[in-house]
């Protein structure tokens, strides 16, 4: 083990202590930040290690992040210290495959955008505890730069040993959940390009439907939304260089898999079979990023009335009791209204109603929401316009929007889905768990 991955183990061990062992600003702002990372999932001895490794370089203290304020704090540091400190800031947790086993650590790629990477333990009992991994097989875990050629393990892992495409996608869409700002960290083009691709459908919802706000039966709803994903798909498909023209039988020809296979593995997942077609041929497609399939939950689609709210950053937003919300926002007596006050702290409590749905309310009616908050929260002096994100952060709702379902995603993803739909459809098994699998990483 040379100098450098040894002393990175011995920094790294002080930067923990001085983050853990901090009071004043610094713990309020790793309470915060902890908080802030567990509102999307359970807080398990490896998340919680991987909330604290990661504050350490995406926290803030005022305009900070805590290893500036470790560095500030120890002016004895060399300049090479600094320097690998610095470097830190590139760290990042992943989804990673064991590409290769080496002498002294690992070949891993990271899933999320198929990057890959040498590297390291940074000390001989992780080493030793590394020894009995596998290729093939999956790591949680978060990794930081030591060298231009190699990183080292910043934390603890999970290992989840081989996993086949179906479960893969799963532990892909677990990962989506629990770790919303890691997805594309190692790959800011693809980040912007899935931020660009919820523009652009934010455009195409509007020039549709007329409007950023429509209102209709869920199963209108639905059939509309699926009008706009046939626009959608003939343009992905033109873009691709497939010609939406041509039959079912004749792509499944050009893409060399049986026309049954695509029908009723696209017939059985809610996919289209000439976006599955595409899939199937797509190895020499020269788009990087795939748009997912949008479809309305069946709740919604036997709801009498459904709310489609989009904006360019939020996404998509569908809410059955949009309607009941502004009704009661424009009673003369909102207190008469069967259950106003239920549906006021169920848009409270409720993750999926954002904040951009909450701000859009009180743009609409800042006077009224303003007096209903005073009365369900039971507090005469809350103010809507000081107030209401304060509100907001103490019902665990983010202020800025986080990466919507229906950004388009990495094609090398977008491929590994449909490998598991096809899996999971040659299999004579139909348990229901694994027809789950493959739709909950659709959503990715």
């Amino acid at each position: 083990m040379d100098a450098v991955l040894e002393r990175s183990h011995a920094l790294k061990q002080a930067l923990i202590d001085f983050v853990l062992d901090a009071d004043g600003e610094l713990a309020e702002a790793l309470e915060t930040y902890a908080a802030a990372q567990l509102r999307n999932g359970s807080g398990d001895a490896i998340r919680q290690e991987l909330i604290v490794d990661s504050f350490v370089t995406e926290g803030r203290v005022g305009d900070q992040s805590p290893l500036e304020l470790f560095i500030q704090s120890h002016p004895d540091l060399s300049q090479s210290d600094r320097s690998l400190l610095n470097s830190w800031h590139d760290s990042f947790t992943g989804l990673f495959a064991i590409v290769k086993i080496l002498p002294d650590g690992f070949e891993l790629m990271n899933w999320l955008t198929a990057k890959n990477y040498i590297v390291k333990p940074n000390n001989a009992k992780t080493l030793q505890e590394m020894s009995r991994f596998k290729e093939g097989e999956i790591l949680l875990t978060r990794i930081s730069p030591v060298t231009e050629s190699y990183w080292t393990f910043s934390s603890s892992y999970t290992q989840m040993g081989k996993l086949g495409k179906p479960k893969l996608a799963v532990a892909i869409g677990n990962f989506k959940e629990n770790y919303k700002n890691q997805l594309y960290s190692d790959a800011p083009d693809l980040l912007e390009e899935a931020w660009q691709s919820v523009a652009k459908y934010h455009q195409q919802f509007v020039e549709f439907f007329g409007s950023d706000e429509v209102t209709m039966p869920g199963y209108q709803l639905n059939k509309k939304i699926a009008e706009l994903q046939e626009i959608i798909t003939k343009e992905s498909l033109e873009a691709a260089g497939i010609d939406s023209s041509k039959s079912l039988v004749e792509i499944a020809q050009e893409a060399g898999v049986d026309e049954e296979e695509i029908q009723a593995a696209a017939e059985e997942f809610g996919a289209d079979s000439k976006v599955v077609s595409q899939i199937f041929k797509n190895k020499s497609a020269t788009a990087k990023m795939v748009a997912p399939k949008v479809d309305l939950p069946g709740d919604l689609k036997k709801a009498e009335q459904v709310t489609a709210l989009s904006h360019p950053r939020w996404g998509q937003m569908f809410l059955p009791t949009y309607s009941k919300a502004k009704a009661i926002l424009t009673a003369e007596d909102w207190q008469s209204i069967e259950g106003a006050e239920k549906l006021i702290r169920h848009y409270l409590e409720d993750r999926k109603i954002n904040a951009f749905i909450w701000h859009r309310l009180a743009a609409e009616h800042p006077n009224q929401l303003e007096k209903i908050l005073q009365t369900v929260l039971q507090r005469p002096q809350f103010n809507l316009e000081s107030d209401l994100d304060v509100i907001l952060q103490e019902f665990n709702k983010p202020l800025e929007p986080e990466l919507p379902e229906t950004a388009s995603v990495p094609l090398h993803l977008h491929n590994l889905f449909q490998d598991a739909v096809a899996e999971v459809h040659k299999s004579k098994s139909k348990d229901k768990g694994q027809k789950k699998t493959a739709k909950g990483f659709q959503k990715l």
